[in-house]
């Protein structure tokens, strides 16, 4: 944890208008630490980041004295025994994030920060995904964490909250990585979730409590979400989608990036397939994820398989018709011969036992349950 009058300075230097990360990075390289940029002379500053952020680090920051007591209420409130400050000069800070091109200087935690250094994966998707992409991203998380891998996300609607629930389900726990302060917590909706994750991960933010969503702030989010983890999963992203920002990033980090194939009718399976087109690794179940990543996390010995259960479509012939696209009642009718009234009644019952979800447009698929 970082020292109150540590915390002050690094948080002045991040807060200085006009000099940046690359900016500040420059200067700590030069100063040695916070205090020391602040205690060098402006003649010096100036000529390691210019004029104009030279003459603003000379200056209290806009609003700073209410920004840095609400990030210190932060830290001293109800949960301070599981909140902290880690700065990259600390032994606590991840090292994977130290590799990136654009580490952080600076994270809020509330958690486990142990976490953070644990081999881990990161699951990103739609915010609008199918039935079959969420099912698909809690069964992908629940089975890597109970192999070993932490899951990170970034608590997002869709596939984020599906990898974090599904995660919360295995032994390794989840990191969510906001793109807003830690508190309040966005999306409101996810404020349960958000408590489980404390509970069994980490909540991990680079912005300051208070720190309202802002839409130029997810890209960088996402930069995080791919430094902390060897590898990124694509579940369902729609082409020009922040996951295949997050994707991108992964790659440059020299991290491995998976994608989970979908329908070629799907616009949440266009982003996928085009990283599968770019080299990403087709992905059909954990162990492809598990057999590529280094380390201690590697699948565990399998027992041998039962028999072979009967598939479901033999035994249901809706199913069976259903296939795996998203298909409408009008192409259900051709393929079973059966009457508009029988069909809404078995593809109710298939809804209601999980088996089938019924899409927008008047689209049904089956479930990977089913």
């Amino acid at each position: 944890m970082t020292a109150p009058d540590d915390f002050e300075a690094w948080f002045r230097l991040l807060e200085t208008p006009g000099l940046g990360r690359a900016g500040a990075r420059r200067l700590l390289a030069a100063c040695g630490s916070p205090e020391g940029v602040f205690g060098t002379a402006a003649a010096a500053l100036r000529q390691i980041v210019g004029p104009e952020a030279a003459a603003a680090l000379a200056r209290q920051p806009p609003f700073f004295d209410d920004r840095l007591d609400a990030a210190k209420r932060w830290l001293a409130g109800a949960r301070a025994a599981v909140r902290r400050v880690l700065t990259l000069d600390l032994p606590a800070y991840p090292r994977q994030l130290l590799e990136t091109a654009d580490p952080p200087l600076l994270l809020y935690v509330e958690g486990e920060a142990a976490c953070l250094g644990e081999p881990s994966i990161a699951i990103v998707g739609s915010r609008h995904a199918t039935a079959q992409g969420l099912d698909n991203a809690r069964a992908f998380a629940a089975e890597l964490s109970r192999q070993g891998l932490v899951v990170v996300s970034g608590l997002a609607l869709g596939i984020d909250a599906a990898a974090h629930e599904g995660a919360l389900e295995g032994r390794a726990g989840t990191v969510a990585v906001l793109g807003t302060g830690l508190d309040p917590v966005y999306p409101a909706r996810h404020q349960a979730l958000a408590r489980r994750i404390a509970g069994h991960g980490a909540l991990v933010s680079e912005f300051a409590p208070g720190t309202p969503p802002l839409r130029e702030h997810f890209p960088l989010r996402n930069r995080i979400i791919a430094g902390l983890a060897r590898g990124t999963l694509v579940v369902e992203a729609a082409p020009q989608s922040g996951s295949l920002i997050t994707a991108r990033q992964a790659a440059e980090a020299g991290r491995e990036v998976f994608a989970i194939p979908g329908s070629i009718h799907s616009p949440q399976s266009r982003g996928c397939h085009a990283l599968i087109k770019q080299g990403a690794k087709l992905v059909e179940s954990a162990a492809d994820i598990l057999d590529e990543l280094p380390g201690p996390a590697r699948p565990r010995s399998r027992t041998p398989a039962a028999a072979t259960p009967t598939p479901p479509e033999q035994s249901d012939p809706l199913l069976a018709a259903l296939g795996h696209d998203p298909t409408t009642l009008d192409a259900l009718q051709a393929r079973t011969g059966w009457s508009t009234a029988e069909l809404g009644a078995r593809l109710l019952e298939l809804e209601l036992e999980g088996r089938v979800a019924r899409l927008p447009g008047g689209l049904y698929q089956r479930r990977g349950t089913a």
